[in-house]
């Protein structure tokens, strides 16, 4: 036994055609979604700029403390822009400013030009200096900067810093704790602020965030929903012979998995895609313009990179598509399974069922191993170039930092943006995934989609002033398929208010009439009408509001009883509910019941018997007072006792109405006012249940089938169902 995916997907990953009619069920939440690109780049750009503070932090303040000062005098300070003087420590009745925080325009003038220029350093022993320097400042390291005294003064000589790389004498103040503390204050100020705005910004990101995880998922969780109710609006057209062609399990696939997967596409695809492709473009650029030759280095490792992507977007199709066609076999193996599964225990073939499933069940584990490994390698190979775009800028960096040809602060915010850059490039295999997964689904759904109903409405209807309830076929050829014909010339007519019953041998086309009444299928020749209107010419929802049809396999909604009997017509009141159930002889089990009309139902009505069951579908039809009357084998199993419950409802619910029956029980049918017996798709014999044994045809032979021996002589009067013009239809319903 094959179990085959009932309808595979083309391969693509990226279908144009496919995108474009997703997109356009996101037209009308544009504005949502355009603000959630707008936040999402605001976050984007936040997440940016913590490098660049990290950077600025170290570069201008941390590693900046030992900058040369020069040291004003305060009228010369007061010259200065406010936002200088601000940075500015007082000391021993001098300002002293980093020199590089002086605009340069200031520099040049003489009270500035002419002040002297002081560094804080550390000396070898640990301890910290205020050393005044002319040119350079002094760049030792701290184990080579030693302390000396000359003429009763403190002096630094600084080795190699001197004219022609003799050592280097400055004069110095040896600075204590709470002096130190006083020079780094400006420092330590910047460096908490930038802390404060990092703080701030990641607050920032988390609010903006926030909204534009909302505003997305909130848009994809309204376009999945009009999705959801387009595909069930349109199964609701669909003729029921596209429903015979389909099996329910898959169509409800369609409308929840399928569905539920764009939902996916549509929050985590869709709009970060912006996100990467600003996180790229924004981290090249930044990357760029702080060092050029280092950031040409870090994308060095870029074609490896795309290597490796298009194997794995190759490789991870195959496995994608081997995973889902074994997933299907499964579910159609679970599904045919679990509906035999009483059939399975009275022949005893759990084994051999089992043998079976776990067959299957292990080529579907092999294929998602298989899928599992290539996703399981795709990400270690993109940290292991990662990896090496990392190491290539420490070792490169590394060595212009300690040539000071680099800023370590530059350095640092490159390691951060790198591994940022690597980051989407990382998730590529979770939004292949989605995004493969999305055209599946998006095919298999617009596959619906596309498929027009095989019956519509007329553009000019027509409709009779009153309903009466003739029914007419005239010369009806039908085939469910090509041209194997179901019913051959056809031709009947059914008086308002006349009981007419179909009988004949399986496949003769007795359910194949009501059918064709209730315009489930459309003739290929000659015309179905009611009232003298041809059905097709008829609104689908106005003609079959006047036809009730209860069916010998009754359906029943999880809900209760009451819900099921008006099946949620509100205008349809408590009290024509509980007449309908009275008169359909259903009353008095209900009662019976603990909740009596609120009493649950399960899925199909499984906690009722089959009798209680066709009772609430004669009470369903009673309350919705048809004008027509189709019983499809309503009584064929079901005990004796409820078949004479169900007849005596049936006389009360046919008064007025027209009623075809179709019956393999004979007995059901012999007080009808006509009998039409079919055989092989055509009329054969119609007559009274009398006539028809006296002409000793197929009806008497079917009789004799059933109940053997000769058919007794009927004595007494014929018991026939009212005929038209009788008491008419029961005024309660």
């Amino acid at each position: 036994m094959e179990y085959f995916l009932e309808d595979e997907h083309t391969g693509k990953v990226y279908d144009g055609r496919l995108m474009r009619r997703l997109l356009a069920y996101a037209r009308p939440h544009a504005g949502a979604i355009l603000i959630s690109i707008v936040l999402l780049l605001l976050v984007t750009a936040a997440d940016l700029a913590g490098p660049v503070l990290i950077k600025t932090a170290i570069d201008d303040h941390i590693r900046a403390a030992g900058r040369p000062r020069v040291a004003l005098e305060p009228a010369a300070a007061a010259l200065l822009p406010e936002g200088t003087r601000a940075e500015a420590v007082p000391f021993e009745g001098r300002l002293f400013i980093r020199e590089d925080r002086i605009p340069e325009a200031w520099r040049r003038h003489p009270a500035v030009a002419s002040a002297p220029r002081f560094q804080v350093v550390q000396a070898a022993d640990g301890r910290h200096y205020l050393a005044r320097i002319a040119g350079d400042p002094i760049d030792v390291t701290e184990a080579a900067l030693r302390v000396d005294t000359r003429e009763g003064q403190t002096v630094l000589l600084a080795p190699g810093a001197g004219p022609q790389g003799r050592p280097g004498v400055y004069s110095a103040r040896l600075l204590s704790r709470e002096e130190l503390r006083l020079f780094r204050q400006p420092e330590r100020a910047a460096v908490a602020r930038i802390a404060w705005m990092y703080l701030a910004l990641a607050a920032g990101a988390f609010v903006l965030s926030y909204g534009q995880g909302y505003l997305l998922n909130r848009a994809a969780q309204l376009i999945v929903a009009r999705i959801r109710e387009d595909v069930f609006v349109h199964l609701q057209r669909m003729s029921v012979s596209y429903f015979d062609r389909n099996p329910v399990g898959r169509l409800v696939t369609r409308v929840t998995n399928d569905v539920e997967t764009l939902n996916e596409m549509y929050s985590s695809v869709l709009v970060n895609l912006f996100r990467d492709v600003f996180v790229l473009v924004g981290i090249a650029a930044v990357m760029v313009a702080y060092n050029a030759r280092l950031a040409l280095l870090g994308f060095a490792v870029l074609p490896l990179v795309v290597a490796a992507a298009v194997i794995f977007r190759n490789q991870a199709r195959a496995a994608y598509r081997e995973v889902r066609t074994r997933l299907a076999r499964i579910n159609a193996f679970l599904s045919e399974n679990i509906s035999g599964m009483r059939l399975i225990q009275v022949f005893r073939r759990e084994r051999e069922q089992f043998a079976e499933f776990e067959a299957i069940n292990r080529a579907y584990l092999r294929a998602t191993l298989r899928q599992v490994t290539v996703f399981a390698i795709f990400r270690p190979v993109i940290d292991l170039l990662s990896s090496l775009a990392l190491a290539l800028i420490l070792w490169y960096g590394g060595r212009q930092v300690t040539g000071g040809e680099l800023q370590l602060g530059v350095l640092v915010a490159f390691v951060q943006y790198l591994q940022r850059f690597f980051r989407p490039i990382n998730e590529m295999a979770e939004k292949f995934n989605i995004l493969q997964s999305a055209m599946a689904s998006s095919e298999r759904i617009f596959a619906i989609l596309d498929t027009p109903p095989g019956i519509t409405d007329p553009e000019r209807p027509r409709v009779p002033a009153r309903v009466r309830g003739a029914v007419e076929f005239d010369h009806v050829w039908f085939a469910y398929e090509d041209e194997n014909w179901v019913l051959r010339d056809v031709s009947f007519r059914v008086e308002p208010g006349e009981t007419v019953a179909f009988v004949g041998h399986t496949g003769a086309g007795k359910t194949s009439i009501l059918n064709l009444l209730a315009r489930f299928y459309d003739v290929q020749r000659g015309a179905v009408r009611v009232d003298g209107i041809d059905v097709r010419e008829w609104p689908q929802e106005e003609l079959r509001r006047h036809i009730a049809i209860v069916q010998q396999d009754v359906f029943l909604f999880t809900g209760n009883i009451r819900e099921n009997i008006r099946l949620w017509n509100e205008q349809i009141s408590d009290e024509k509910v509980r007449m309908a159930a009275r008169l359909a002889n259903a009353e008095e089990f209900i009662r019976r019941l603990p909740r009596g009309y609120d009493e649950p139902v399960t899925e199909r009505g499984s906690t009722l018997s089959a009798g209680q069951r066709q009772l609430l579908a004669l009470a369903r039809a009673l309350a919705y007072d048809p004008a027509i009357l189709v019983l499809d084998e309503a009584t064929a199993n079901i005990d004796t006792e409820t078949e004479q419950l169900i007849q005596a409802a049936l006389q009360r619910l046919a008064r007025g109405r027209t009623t075809l029956i179709v019956a393999h029980r004979l007995s059901t049918i012999q007080h009808a006012d006509r009998i039409i017996v079919l055989h092989r798709g055509r009329i054969r014999e119609v007559g009274t249940h009398r006539e028809l044994l006296a002409r000793r045809g197929i009806y008497y032979r079917l009789w004799l089938l059933q109940y053997g021996g000769q058919p007794a002589e009927e004595t007494g009067e014929r018991r026939p169902f009212p005929a038209a013009g009788g008491e008419g239809r029961n005024p309660a319903c």
